[in-house]
């Protein structure tokens, strides 16, 4: 059997396996930070303040981008954020939506909901028309951050945010707000997962405004699911294994933002040949595209080690002394 045979037949377990790894790293660094913190608060030991938690800081990295674009100056405060966020990026342009279908931590677990919502048979279809006004609400998130971020702010408005203290002690008010969160949140979050197994990727397809800069950064990916309609036999097993709701079946090259790249819809094909990868418009092993965003991501967080851009080089002192008034500190309204 050949190495693209073996991984098509296989596409869900892999993809399953992988993603878990990465989800499970991820508590790793989550439960880290939290002892981290938990010593800020003087209630433990030391535990070295783990660079993968800036991962979570989207906006921040988005304001690093910026600076670093124009003046090649790379965030010293929360650089692991900004190298998950280039790699996040270049993922995008080069391998699809990769990142939100094989390594997002947030993707894993709307997979595992899809799965089970699947199993007890109550995921819903949404209408087309109703899926469009809903996918709207990313995009405008999206639009707002650029338009602030991208538009408003300068230069110097952004130095003079990145270093508030608001900035500094934001990965502690994002614990802080897990931790102690308010009866609206906790709606919200319990609404979230419910939706979550009536309608599959409801967070990842509708909300996140994240994904919805990488969906338009793989428009130009060359990497694509095509579909030869001679073999086809209309059967819609694709269209209904689909996360992002495309109608596969109806499709020559799925080239739509709302493609993960989780290739599920070539792992439940019942036609040899029919739906495969392309990449430039040649036919490709499948394994490619995962392989191509593990490669990615891993090799920009090895790169950032040999070259020094992980580690803030804020010192355990004074996050210390930031996370220790964090509950204290607002959002500056002016830079």
């Amino acid at each position: 059997m050949s190495t693209n045979a073996f991984f098509h037949q296989n596409i869900s377990k892999i993809r399953r396996v992988v993603q878990a790894s990465f989800g499970l790293f991820t508590l790793f660094i989550g439960y880290r930070f939290f002892l981290f913190y938990q010593w800020t608060q003087d209630q433990g030991q030391y535990v070295a303040r783990p660079p993968g938690v800036e991962g979570f800081l989207p906006i921040s990295a988005l304001l690093s981008l910026k600076r670093f674009i124009l003046t090649a100056e790379f965030d010293p405060i929360h650089p692991a954020g900004l190298v998950i966020f280039m790699a996040a990026l270049t993922i995008g342009l080069l391998a699809r939506k990769g990142f939100c279908g094989w390594i997002c931590p947030v993707g894993f677990l709307s997979h595992q909901v899809q799965w089970i919502g699947a199993k007890f048979k109550i995921l819903r279809k949404v209408p087309v028309w109703l899926a469009l006004l809903l996918s709207s609400i990313k995009y405008l998130f999206l639009g707002f951050f650029l338009y602030i971020i991208c538009w408003k702010m300068d230069v110097a408005a952004i130095a003079s945010f990145l270093q508030t203290p608001y900035n500094l002690a934001a990965d502690a008010k994002m614990l802080q707000f897990f931790l102690s969160p308010s009866h609206l949140t906790l709606a919200i979050l319990i609404s979230l997962v419910v939706l979550s197994f009536v309608i599959a990727n409801f967070w990842c397809r509708f909300l996140c405004p994240y994904g919805a800069l990488l969906g338009l950064l793989a428009l130009v990916s060359p990497l694509q699911v095509n579909r030869e309609s001679k073999t086809c036999i209309d059967c819609r097993k694709c269209d209904a294994r689909c996360p992002g709701g495309i109608k596969v079946s109806q499709k020559h090259t799925v080239r739509s933002p709302e493609c993960v790249g989780c290739l599920e819809c070539i792992a439940i094909c019942p036609q040899k040949e029919c739906l495969t990868l392309q990449g430039a418009g040649r036919k490709v092993g499948s394994w490619l595209l995962p392989l191509l965003t593990v490669i990615i991501f891993l090799g920009f967080w090895i790169g950032a080690n040999f070259s020094g851009h992980w580690q803030s080089q804020v010192s355990p002192a004074t996050f210390k002394q930031m996370y220790q008034v964090a509950e204290k500190i607002s959002h500056p309204t002016t830079y």
